[in-house]
C-alpha cells in the first residue's frame, strides 16, 4: 500500500520502491493534476531527481506516464535540489512537480515528493487523495508511453532549472556583503544535489573554499546523506586544517542544512534559525511573523518578543510553514524547523539548505564575528537556551503501552515540576512553569519515541533528560 509521510512517499529500492509502484503513483498524480485542472489544456509538471541509485531512471518512467496522460513533463537534465523544483513550479506557473528523492534517508531508500501548483510540499488532503487514487487504480488504468515517442510529440522536454534558481538566490542575499567578507569556507555537499549550487554560488561570491564529496556516490560514502554533527566530522577536520570561518553542508536533495562554526562547533538547526532570524531583523529591518514547528526552539520566541515579531507555531512538516509563507506574503520573515529546514520572505514555500548555508555566510561576513559569538550576543539579550533531542527505541508492546498512557492520562508534573501548559498540536509538548519544556512524538512507522527538551541551563537539562527517560520507560 502506498503511504505518504511528512515529506512524500518513501521505500526501500526494489522492495517497496519499484518501477511498477512509480508508475502507479505517477498515474494517481496525473489523475489528481487533471481533476485539479478542471478540463484545462496544456497541463505541465516538472520532474526532478537526486543522486540516488536509479533516481534518473525513475524520473524518466514518471515522464512516460505523465505523457501518456497528455501532461507535458519538463525533465531536469541533471540531479536537482528540492527547492529548485519548487522555484521552477512557481516561475513557470506549472501544475506541480515530482521529485525523486529520499532526502537524508540511507542509500537503500528512494522516494517521491509531489509539490502542487502552490510550490510547497503537498498538504495532507492532497496526499490522502493521491493515496486513495492509488488504491482505486487497476493495472489496465495505468498509462505509459515510450520516452522517444513522448519526446517526438513534445510531451517530454529536457530543461535546466539551475540558472534561474541561482539568479534568484543572489537576489535574496546581500551577495556583495559575502564578496566583501573575505571568507574561507569548507563545503560538503554529501554526494548530493547541492553540488553545482552551494559551491557554485560561493565561487561566484569569491569565497575561498575547499569542497568535498562533490561527486556522485549512490552509497553516500556508507553514511546517511544527512548534514548532522556525526556525519560532518570530516568537514570539521578540513576546516581546522584550512583555518576556515565556516563549514557548510546540504543533504542529498539540498533541502536541509548543516553549519559548522570556525572552531569546529556544530551549530544545530535550532541555533541557526534563531541566529538567522536575528540577522534578518537587524540587517533588513523586517517585521511581521516568524513560523516554527511545534518542537522547534523557543529561543525564536524570545527574539521575536524582543523585536515585536509574532510567532506562529505549526505541526511538524515543512508544508505547514510553506503554507504560512504563501498566506502571509511580505509579513513572513523566516520559517524553520529543528530538523534542519528553513525558508525566508520572497522565497519558495519549501525548505532550502542552499539558502540557509549562504545566509550563514552572509551573517558571518556582515557581523565580522563567528556564529557562536552572535549566539552569545542573542543570549545576553534574551537569556540562555539549551536544547536536545533523543530517540528511544521501544518494543512494540512498550510503544503501545506508552501511547495508551499518554492518551488515557497525560502527566500533570515531572518529578515535582508542575506542567503549566500542554500543547497537543503534533505530539505532546509539556511546558513547565519556568519555561522549560519536554516534547514527545511517536513515530508512525517504527517503535520509536522522540524526546525533545529545552531549558535554561546545563544542570536543568541533565535533570530534564533523566525525567524524560523515566517518563517514556514507565519508571
Amino acid at each position: 500500500m502506498i503511504k505518504f509521510g511528512t515529506s512524500g512517499w518513501r521505500g526501500i529500492i526494489a522492495e517497496d520502491f519499484t518501477f511498477s509502484n512509480v508508475r502507479l503513483v505517477t498515474q494517481a498524480i496525473a489523475n489528481y493534476v487533471k481533476r485539479q485542472g478542471g478540463g484545462k489544456k496544456n497541463l505541465v509538471v516538472v520532474v526532478g531527481y537526486d543522486t540516488r541509485f536509479l533516481s534518473e531512471a525513475f524520473g524518466r518512467t514518471s515522464c512516460e506516464v505523465l505523457a501518456a496522460n497528455g501532461i507535458k513533463a519538463l525533465y531536469c537534465k541533471r540531479d536537482t535540489p528540492t527547492p529548485t523544483i519548487a522555484y521552477e513550479i512557481l516561475r513557470r506557473k506549472l501544475e506541480g512537480g515530482i521529485n525523486f528523492t529520499a532526502s537524508h534517508n540511507p542509500a537503500q531508500y528512494n522516494g517521491l515528493k509531489f509539490s502542487p501548483a502552490w510550490g510547497g510540499p503537498a498538504l495532507p488532503e492532497t496526499t490522502k487523495t493521491i493515496e486513495r487514487y492509488c488504491q482505486e487504480l487497476t493495472p489496465d488504468q495505468i498509462k505509459s508511453m515510450p520516452l522517444a515517442q513522448a519526446q517526438g510529440l513534445k510531451l517530454v522536454e529536457d530543461i535546466d532549472p539551475r540558472p534561474p534558481f541561482l539568479k534568484r538566490l543572489k537576489e535574496l542575499l546581500h551577495f556583495s556583503a559575502i564578496k566583501k567578507g573575505n571568507l574561507r569556507v569548507a563545503t560538503d555537499t554529501l554526494y548530493g544535489t547541492g553540488t553545482g549550487y552551494l559551491d557554485e554560488l560561493l565561487d561566484q561570491a569569491g569565497v575561498r573554499q575547499k569542497v568535498t564529496h562533490n561527486w556522485r556516490d549512490v552509497l553516500y560514502g556508507g553514511r546517511p546523506p544527512e548534514p548532522s554533527a556525526e556525519n560532518l566530522q570530516g568537514l570539521i577536520s578540513i576546516m581546522k586544517k584550512e583555518s576556515c570561518h565556516l563549514g557548510l553542508s546540504t543533504d542529498a536533495d539540498a533541502d536541509r542544512f548543516g553549519i559548522i562554526d570556525s572552531d569546529g562547533t556544530f551549530i544545530n538547526p535550532n541555533q541557526a534559525i534563531a541566529i538567522l532570524l536575528y540577522h534578518l531583523i537587524k540587517t533588513r529591518g523586517w517585521k511581521g511573523i516568524v513560523a516554527r514547528s511545534v518542537m522547534t526552539t523557543h529561543l525564536i520566541d524570545k527574539i521575536a518578543q524582543k523585536f515585536g515579531v509574532e510567532v506562529r507555531e505549526t505541526p511538524v512538516g515543512f508544508k505547514y510553514i510553506g503554507e504560512l509563507l504563501v498566506e502571509e506574503g511580505d509579513r513572513f520573515i523566516i520559517g524553520g524547523e529543528e530538523s534542519g529546514g528553513l525558508t525566508i520572505r520572497g522565497h519558495v514555500p519549501e525548505k532550502d539548505g542552499v539558502l540557509a548555508c549562504l545566509l550563514a555566510a552572509e551573517t558571518v561576513a556582515m557581523a565580522k564575528k563567528p556564529l557562536r559569538k552572535i549566539l552569545a550576543e542573542i543570549e545576553a539579550l534574551v537569556g540562555s537556551v539549551y536544547t536536545d533531542r533523543l530517540n528511544f527505541h521501544l518494543t512494540k508492546e512498550a510503544m503501545e503501552g506508552f501511547r495508551n498512557r499518554l492518551q488515557r492520562k497525560p502527566p500533570s508534573e515531572f518529578g515535582g515540576l508542575k506542567i503549566a501548559n500542554t500543547v497537543t498540536l503534533d505530539g505532546y509538548k509539556f511546558i513547565l512553569a519556568d519555561g522549560s519544556w519536554l516534547g514527545v512524538r511517536l513515530s508512525g512507522t517504527e517503535p520509536v519515541v522522540r524526546l525533545y527538551l529545552e531549558t535554561s541551563s546545563e544542570s536543568k537539562m541533565k535533570k530534564l533528560i533523566s525525567l524524560g527517560k523515566k517518563f517514556i520507560q514507565g519508571e
